[in-house]
């Protein structure tokens, strides 16, 4: 059988730029800031990396064309960049194949960075378009938004879970005041300002049941890791992080094509989890998980990616919301550094970023004592790319 990831390669560095509408830097800008930070972090230098792995989704409107735009926006010293493009798990698929690299012995010290620029592109509102499922598929589903595929799956939930629309609406509330508190507190997010859930709840409507508070936000970002053998990885500082597991499930399409799928929740998260924790060694996820940063690109998907991923029975998230457990000072807190919803979404990035927070708060070095998790063991990260019925996820868990 396959060994798998478990324990053989290490964070030895990071580095994250703020996000948000950053007009005056260039993607070339972040890439440096984050790679600066991550160097500063590892303490080591560029001649000490032996390969590298770019992350960036659109690619010609942020970036230009290849993976040369990292080797030379960095200056890398004439090492291997692969570029990686896997939707809003595409940092993480930079993040892992640097942590293959390392793995199999090829390098001893390898980069993954990601970066995306949209705010320039004009990314936003509500983009459509067949995506994932082809131009064939804009015959069927002409008008396909995200914000109208994650309204169908909110109502499907209610429905199927017996939520009246004020409970349900409610419910969602509370995810996304959550997150507002969380990023009020980060230096690094793009949007800082606390709300409540009765203005959540009377914000206009994008499609219901989700209002303008219930969708991310679109942003500017970099961020960055370096990873080395896990043998090694004291060599470079007393706290490297390990990684317990690395996985990646991708929708044959079966949800669309069958009716065993009830639209209450995404197949694909609930197969990576799974994955991962068999190779991590997890048995049981609610109470060995400490913490983690999953993809709000809506409120319903934090709420059902709780379920996915076993941190609530199915049907019961709405009891562990109301009762704090994924609040920052909960049992399990969620999006500590406020999320896609309130750190923002570069799609390139997102995946990185999520690693950079798990990473922190595992050293016990979040920027304020606030935002600090006590005692954490593991951080568990989860990138969705798509819509409810056909999509990506990849699940990340690393630890001490």
């Amino acid at each position: 059988m396959a060994e798998g990831i478990r324990d053989k390669v290490a964070i030895i560095g990071m580095g994250c730029t703020k996000f948000g509408e950053l007009w005056n830097k260039s993607a070339e800008d972040l890439m440096v800031d984050a790679f600066q930070e991550c160097l500063e972090d590892a303490g080591v230098e560029k001649k000490d990396i032996d390969a590298a792995w770019f992350g960036v989704h659109f690619e010609e409107e942020s970036v230009g064309k290849g993976a040369t735009s990292m080797s030379l926006a960095l200056k890398l010293p004439f090492i291997p960049v692969t570029r990686t493009e896997n939707f809003c798990a595409t940092a993480t698929e930079a993040f892992r194949g640097a942590c293959y690299g390392v793995a199999s012995g090829a390098y001893d010290v390898a980069l993954a960075l990601g970066v995306e620029k949209l705010k320039d592109t004009g990314y936003g509102g509500l983009p459509g378009g067949p995506g994932l499922m082809g131009t064939k598929s804009a015959l069927i589903m002409p008008k396909l938004t995200a914000p109208g595929a994650f309204a169908m799956m909110a109502t499907r939930y209610f429905s199927v879970y017996g939520l009246s629309p004020e409970e349900g609406k409610r419910m969602l509330a509370k995810v996304s005041a959550k997150s507002h508190y969380n990023g009020a507190r980060n230096p690094k997010a793009h949007l800082r300002r606390e709300i409540t859930e009765d203005q959540i709840l009377n914000a206009p409507i994008i499609a219901w049941p989700l209002g303008l508070f219930d969708c991310c936000g679109v942003s500017d970002g970099s961020a960055a890791a370096i990873i080395t053998r896990a043998d090694m990885a004291k060599d470079f500082r007393p706290d490297p992080i390990n990684v317990k597991a690395l996985q990646v499930a991708l929708s044959p399409g079966e949800e669309l094509m069958y009716t065993k799928w009830d639209g209450a929740h995404v197949e694909t998260g609930y197969r990576a989890g799974v994955m991962a924790y068999e190779e991590a060694g997890i048995r049981n996820p609610r109470e060995e998980i400490s913490m983690a940063e999953v993809h709000d690109c809506f409120s319903i998907t934090e709420a059902v990616t709780m379920e996915d991923l076993q941190f609530s029975p199915r049907g019961k998230v709405k009891e562990d919301i109301e009762a704090g457990r994924f609040n920052l000072d909960g049992e399990q807190p969620v999006q500590p550094d406020g999320g896609l919803k309130c750190f923002g979404h570069p799609i390139g990035a997102s995946g990185l970023r999520m690693l950079y927070e798990m990473y922190k708060q595992l050293q016990g070095k979040a920027e304020l004592p606030e935002r600090q998790i006590k005692d954490p063991r593991l951080g568990l990260t989860h990138n969705m790319g798509g819509f409810p019925a056909m999509n990506i996820v990849s699940v990340a868990i690393i630890g001490l």
